[in-house]
């Protein structure tokens, strides 16, 4: 059953048997536009920012802040790439990572005209003096030096040793990889975002990065060495620089998740003080790695089972408390049947939530969920829309199981009951439906 209740006229409640309920819309507007206000602000409406001035909650720049999260991951797998395997040239890939780099260019000169969250007075800053200040003494000076195109400059040395330099600082388009943290930290705190998949996602991503930084740094190490035969791919491929890029690059692969999951088969292993110091320095930064991924996947896990195992404590604990008082089956059943609902409308949390809210909101809510239903409702036909909109705003929607006991004969009622969806039956066992 669902109700409503009014602490003002009356309560009304809501009766099912089937668990239904109406969601509650997810408005983009509500995350996207609006802010929660201070105290005696109005509501409900969107935040005027200055001409020029972008919010950040905008759902246009959202939708450019996920393209440059594509663009991110492109630049995590190709700068290692890169940087062991390929060497600078004017092709298909050379032209796709300047057109790359105009876009985060493009965005760098962007934020500048980003309101951002003052973290004190939760406004949003819309003054583009202290926009500038902000960026210019936080993240400006990174991101100008992940932005730079030192591949388009190394074009102009050809010495080996002046590509090699441009390649290291080429690799600082890594610094890039924030802003999959920082999409990863706002999406767990969205309702619509399950947060065990943003999780497994995010430390997917990671651990892959993790792996393909690994196997390109080695086999650069292996490529760079004097003696190609006291390699570690090398002892095994003598002839490696001439094989294939595909073929070196699973090879690199395969020693770096053999390395990492510390299961190291002895094919692929260390000939010389470079590759032993790096294997060194891997295997411990492994350690801590394996340490962070078990704990949070058994976070995970247990997160997961952790309602479960709480819904069979409570119903071990009621047949125990049943058994022990001996207390006819019905009652057991009726027990066992409201244990089994709140399991079952517990991910709800409907008026958890709402109650959190400001009374404006909670009466907008009501409003749109409740109003079509009392307006049919035949008790309420010629009352004003005004005296219909108080009642909705104080009502609230409760669930019952079948066969449980709503209103006791000789009770003296102070609620009043609608019936949304289900059956009830009065005391001369007549039954009503809706």
């Amino acid at each position: 059953m669902m109700l409503f209740s009014s602490a003002r006229n009356f309560l009304q409640r809501f009766c099912t048997e089937d668990v239904h309920s109406r969601r509650i819309p997810n408005h983009g507007s509500f995350f996207s536009n609006d802010l929660l206000p201070s105290l005696g602000a109005r509501i409900n409406q969107t935040t005027k920012l200055r001409r020029h001035i972008i919010s950040p909650y905008d759902p246009r720049y959202r939708a450019w802040q996920m393209w440059l999260v594509v663009l991110v991951i492109y630049s995590a797998w190709i700068s290692p790439f890169q940087f062991a395997f390929l060497t600078y040239k004017k092709d298909t890939l050379f032209v796709i990572d300047n057109i790359v780099n105009g876009f985060f260019a493009i965005d760098l000169v962007l934020t500048f005209f980003v309101a951002y969250l003052d973290s004190q007075s939760c406004l949003l800053v819309d003054d583009p003096k202290k926009i500038a200040i902000r960026y210019i003494c936080t993240w400006f000076v990174f991101d100008v030096s992940s932005t730079a195109p030192f591949q388009p400059v190394s074009l102009l040395f050809r010495e080996q040793s002046s590509e090699l330099g441009f390649k290291l600082l080429n690799m600082l388009r890594l610094w890039r990889l924030r802003r999959v943290s920082s999409l990863f930290a706002r999406s767990i705190t969205l309702t619509y975002k399950p947060y065990v998949l943003c999780s497994v996602s995010f430390i997917s991503q990671k651990l892959n990065s993790k792996i393909h930084c690994a196997g390109c740094f080695n086999y650069l190490i292996a490529d760079r060495y004097p003696d190609p035969t006291r390699t570690w791919i090398g002892a095994v491929n003598p002839n490696f620089k001439e094989d294939s890029l595909w073929n070196r690059y699973v090879t690199s692969m395969y020693w770096s998740i053999t390395t990492l999951t510390t299961t190291g088969y002895g094919d692929l292993h260390a000939e010389n003080p470079r590759e032993m110091l790096f294997d060194i320095f891997y295997m411990l930064f492994n350690l801590g790695l394996t340490s962070y991924l078990i704990g949070n996947m058994t976070n995970l896990v247990v997160h997961w089972t952790s309602r479960t195992r709480n819904f069979r404590d409570m119903v071990r604990a009621a047949s125990e408390f049943a058994t022990r008082n001996q207390l006819p089956p019905r009652i057991q059943d009726q027990m066992l049947s409201h244990i089994s609902l709140k399991f079952k409308t517990e991910g709800l949390k409907q008026q958890e939530t709402v109650n959190g809210l400001p009374k404006a909101i909670r009466s907008s809510i009501a409003h749109y969920l409740f109003y079509p239903i009392v307006e049919n409702v035949y008790l309420f036909q010629g009352v004003s829309h005004d005296f219909l909109f108080q009642l909705v705003s104080e009502m609230e929607a409760e669930y019952f199981p079948p066969r449980e006991d709503v209103i006791l004969q000789n009770e003296s009622p102070t609620d009043l009951y609608v019936l949304v969806s289900g059956t009830v039956v009065s005391p001369n066992f007549k039954s009503f439906y809706f």
